[in-house]
């Protein structure tokens, strides 16, 4: 049978890659982003498009309801849409700290919890949280993102355990470096935040190393395939850690001390 899945964040880059692929592969879709105009091409590969703000409480039940009035079931939730907001620390408003996390922790949180009543009732489904090899690694001007981050995970690894009774699968994608719009918007972040502040001389050498390393960065459907393997298994892994960087990220921070990571990374920034 077609499985239904709804993944945020589909207007582009890892979102519109994996919805296309998992249309591609005979599932019924549905693509969801703020901007309807930003997902006209989905529509070409028979992918369904609704909006959605996933820092809105009612846009993301008024989603949610269009899916399950349509096909009476979502049988995968890819928790996808995110941000990332860079800055000094000393630099960023907590409104803006805030505003992060309901994106990337609390919209991700809610919108698993609209879906969980479903999946219990039928005693199936998977979530797949899409995470960042930076809720592993922190790096500096990543304070908040990084931390959202780390929340994603550890709150992964926690639900999978209580929703493992019903059949609920919890899978999380941590990628590396990936060519997606995320790099401009963090660099876009970072130098309006912090480009002419104490920290402007590093925020500007660490915006130029974000250019270059997402330039080396893996093309978004190699994390759309991880993410076809999770839906696809009977029994998917708890993790799948792909793209540019990030088994060498994480293989540097299990063998390093965390003041030689310390050092690694400010040295790879140019500070």
């Amino acid at each position: 049978m077609n499985k239904v899945i709804l993944i945020t964040g589909a207007s582009a880059g890892i979102g519109a890659e994996t919805a296309i692929r998992l249309q591609k592969e005979g599932n019924i879709v549905y693509g969801a982003a703020r901007r309807l105009d930003k997902m006209e091409d989905l529509k070409k590969y028979g992918v369904k498009v609704i909006k959605i703000d996933v820092s809105n409480e009612e846009s993301m039940k008024k989603c949610v309801t269009q899916v399950f009035k349509e096909q009476g079931k979502i049988d995968i939730l890819i928790n996808n849409a995110g941000y990332g907001s860079y800055g000094a620390m000393e630099d960023i408003a907590m409104s803006e700290a805030k505003k992060q996390f309901d994106v990337n922790l609390f919209g991700l949180a809610r919108m698993t919890q609209l879906v969980l009543p479903s999946m219990r009732e039928k005693r199936s489904g998977t979530i797949i949280n899409v995470s960042s090899i930076g809720g592993k690694v922190g790096s500096p001007h990543g304070s908040w993102y990084q931390a959202s981050k780390f929340a994603v995970e550890g709150f992964s690894d926690s639900i999978r355990m209580e929703l493992k009774q019903f059949g609920i699968k919890v899978v999380v994608i941590e990628p590396g470096a990936i060519k997606t719009e995320w790099s401009g918007i963090a660099q876009k972040h970072l130098l309006a935040t912090s480009g002419n502040t104490a920290y402007g001389a590093f925020a500007k050498r660490h915006a130029a190393s974000l250019d270059k390393y997402d330039n080396r960065g893996s093309h978004p459907r190699v994390v759309a395939k991880a993410i076809s393997k999770a839906v696809n298994s009977h029994d998917p892994k708890t993790r799948y850690m792909i793209g540019s960087g990030a088994t060498t990220m994480k293989f540097l921070k299990f063998i390093l001390s965390d003041k030689m990571m310390d050092r690694m990374m400010l040295k790879f920034l140019g500070y």
